[in-house]
């Protein structure tokens, strides 16, 4: 017969509240058919939660921006080759634009590609 007791409640936390917050507080607890330091110590409990939580999902967060940023520059290496053949400009494609052959492309020269 081996019953695990709960944790001894031997500490005290004192904090300072406006007497109309604390009795909205009261009288929310009441109720609800709690007490106060019920009520506190479950909204304690549950940032003790929320903030191992949330470390956890940072670290996940950080390997998943790893991941995309290896993705990215694996895929940029693949495919920056195709892209600067693309993207370099040459003569013969200026002068396919400059149809009046003045050495600038104008708007209607531009749309007329």
């Amino acid at each position: 017969m081996n019953r695990q007791r709960p944790l001894k409640k031997s500490e005290t936390v004192e904090i300072r509240l406006p007497h109309a917050t604390k009795t909205a507080f009261m009288d929310k607890c009441r109720a609800e058919g709690r007490t106060a330091s019920d009520a506190i110590r479950r909204f304690i409990d549950s940032e003790l939660d929320r903030s191992t939580t949330s470390r956890s999902s940072i670290r996940m967060g950080w390997r998943q921006l790893l991941a995309a940023a290896v993705a990215g520059l694996a895929l940029g290496a693949v495919a920056a080759p195709s892209l600067a053949q693309s993207v370099t400009p040459d003569r013969t494609a200026f002068e396919r634009l400059d149809r009046d052959h003045d050495g600038a492309v104008s708007f209607e020269e531009f749309r007329a590609r």
